[in-house]
């Protein structure tokens, strides 16, 4: 295991200051949240970014390719058949490369939420056959699911080489 050095902590962001709207809480925890994932993988070395850290095979950049997934299904209606699947990258996928789509999946969300004036109304997503979720509980799923994923991108990142901090 890494020893942990000054240069491989990071300065711990403390919890965002929000709006005093439910929405504006909501997103607000969710932006904080999606904000420390990406930085958590952006700068992890190859091949150890890739390399499971515990016995399920979970890896940072496993983690962060599942959750575009998620925001992509939860906010954009994406149908996703095998959700096993989504915990790995790609041999191809470059860290950057992963990085980059989830940023970019996470505008394409925050587009959509720009549009959410009601939290109680459905997403506003094309999806045949299931109903889509309130906007609530979209973003409190997300929130749930990100910040499970960061938890977990926080001890192997640290695992990696001592990194810590958000």
């Amino acid at each position: 295991m890494p020893a942990t050095s000054r240069r491989n902590r990071r300065r711990d962001t403390p919890p965002p200051r929000t709006g005093n709207s439910e929405a504006e809480v909501l997103r607000g925890f969710l932006d904080y949240l999606r904000v420390s994932m990406a930085a958590k993988v952006e700068d992890a070395p190859e091949p150890q970014v890739r390399t499971a850290g515990v016995p399920s095979g979970t890896n940072l950049l496993g983690l962060l390719n599942h959750l575009t997934f998620v925001e992509r299904a939860t906010f954009l209606g994406e149908n996703v058949t095998d959700w096993p699947a989504t915990f790995q990258a790609t041999p191809d996928d470059r860290v950057a490369d992963v990085v980059a789509r989830y940023r970019e999946t996470v505008e394409r969300a925050n587009t959509v939420l720009d549009g959410c004036i009601d939290l109680g109304a459905p997403v506003p997503r094309p999806r045949s056959g299931r109903p889509a979720p309130s906007v609530r509980w979209a973003l409190t799923h997300m929130i749930e699911e990100t910040g499970r994923h960061a938890g977990h991108a926080d001890i192997l990142r640290e695992l990696i080489d001592g990194a810590t901090g958000r």
